[in-house]
């Protein structure tokens, strides 16, 4: 067992994790971790922008051993261990299978991702964690419980928050795979994009929208299968790009997936950056607040009014739909969603500043946050979860002791 971690640091360097940082290299070594520990959490790709994986111990898990085991007659893949959607795609292909949906990110931990609630986007896919059929942890006494779809805790312990312990196996649904293609337009005026949102939104099985809240939407980003695609020769106005965008315009799209309607696979055209990219620290950091879709008009006409305010601290606002689900602390529990997401400069003053002056422009229509990025984390953050209090009740009935709770659940939650 690894006593030493080569960073300390998130992805972003806007963290320092408090705790000391363990690397065990089997099971057997976290279990001992786990079980000699009074506040433990566990992390991986590092890619959460706050607290939230921090605590007296934090466990490095990269050094568990992972797999990745594929049954296309059952429609299902498990995964073991330290598992990223960058490794995990290639065996998907491999096996000429995928899952639902992607991050715009793909080198990101599959349990990190399913914990916080990251999603893709598309009107009509889930979250990431609507994916899992079955979970598997490491409880505070040592002991491992799989809970499987179907069995009543199921729904309030998919999107954990690492509450309940450390995710030592997931398994997701998979589907056949599929061809894609991915077309940019450019310059949409913001009325015309909120009043044919719906029919934009619809144009593809995945759709992005960029923009500075200042001067319109920049780009529109519509991936499409093959079969589906329908490209335009204009977008309510906005333009078909002639050349691969990043979303951030004036930046080079080397690392950006294909676009121009080239056709490629499902994993080489769903994420907006690609699979061999790989990111070293991230000079970023990332918020994301969502809304019930029907308050749309009123979140746009805030984020306009606020766009001139955070334009010191802001690179640029990508715009997600997101479909309804069940699982308790989702930020789409039981609404079909728009996410307002938020890059900013690596400055953590400017940062903090502007996420709460989203959030406070926000909350009329219900904001909330995504777990594992910048806002103004406390109780108001539970005001619109109706089962926050069974979830809470399900985490001390598995952690009486709260040897999974550290200062951002407390935040949240409550000491």
């Amino acid at each position: 067992m690894d006593h030493s971690s080569a960073s300390t640091h998130n992805w972003a360097g806007n963290h320092r994790y408090a705790g000391t940082m363990v690397r065990p290299g089997t099971i057997d070594e976290l279990r001992t971790i786990v079980a000699g520990s009074t506040q433990v959490r566990g992390l991986s790709s590092r890619h959460s922008f706050n607290d939230i994986a921090d605590a007296a111990t934090v466990v490095d898990l990269r050094g568990l051993p992972a797999s990745i085991d594929v049954d296309t007659d059952a429609g299902l893949v498990r995964t073991r261990g330290p598992v990223t959607y960058g490794t995990l795609i290639p065996e998907l292909k491999n096996h000429g299978v995928s899952v639902h949906n992607l991050a715009s990110l793909p080198h990101i931990s599959v349990a990190g991702a399913i914990a916080t609630g990251t999603h893709g986007s598309g009107r009509g896919n889930g979250n990431l964690a609507t994916a899992v059929t079955s979970v598997e942890y490491l409880l505070a006494n040592g002991e491992s419980v799989l809970v499987e779809r179907g069995h009543a805790d199921f729904e309030g312990m998919v999107v954990s928050l690492g509450a309940f312990g450390i995710a030592t196996e997931v398994t997701l649904e998979i589907a056949p795979a599929w061809d894609a293609v991915q077309h940019v337009y450019e310059d949409l005026e913001f009325d015309t994009w909120v009043e044919h949102f719906d029919e934009i939104s619809a144009m593809g099985y995945s759709v992005s929208a960029f923009t500075s809240w200042t001067n319109g939407i920049e780009q529109v980003w519509v991936k499409a299968s093959v079969a589906d695609a329908k490209p335009v020769d204009s977008l309510f106005g906005g333009t078909p790009s002639v050349v691969d965008r990043h979303p951030i315009r004036e930046l080079s799209a080397e690392a950006c997936t294909e676009q121009l309607g080239v056709p490629g696979s499902w994993a080489d055209r769903l994420p907006h950056f690609k699979l061999d990219f790989t990111p070293s620290a991230g000079d970023e950091i990332q918020s994301e607040f969502f809304i019930d879709r029907r308050e749309l008009g009123p979140a746009v006409d805030a984020l306009r009014s606020l766009g001139p305010a955070l334009s010191d601290a802001m690179l640029i606002s990508e715009v997600r739909s997101i479909a309804a689900d069940e699982l308790w602390m989702s930020p789409n529990h039981r609404r079909d969603s728009v996410a307002f997401h938020f890059t900013w400069v690596l400055d953590v003053a400017k940062a903090d500043a502007a996420a709460a002056a989203v959030w406070n422009a926000l909350r009329p229509m219900g904001v909330r946050a995504h777990w594992g990025k910048v806002a103004p984390f406390g109780p108001a953050m539970l005001d619109t979860f109706d089962r926050a209090s069974d979830f809470l009740e399900l985490v001390e009935r598995h952690d009486p002791h709260g040897r999974f709770r550290n200062m951002w659940f407390d935040r949240v939650f409550g000491s």
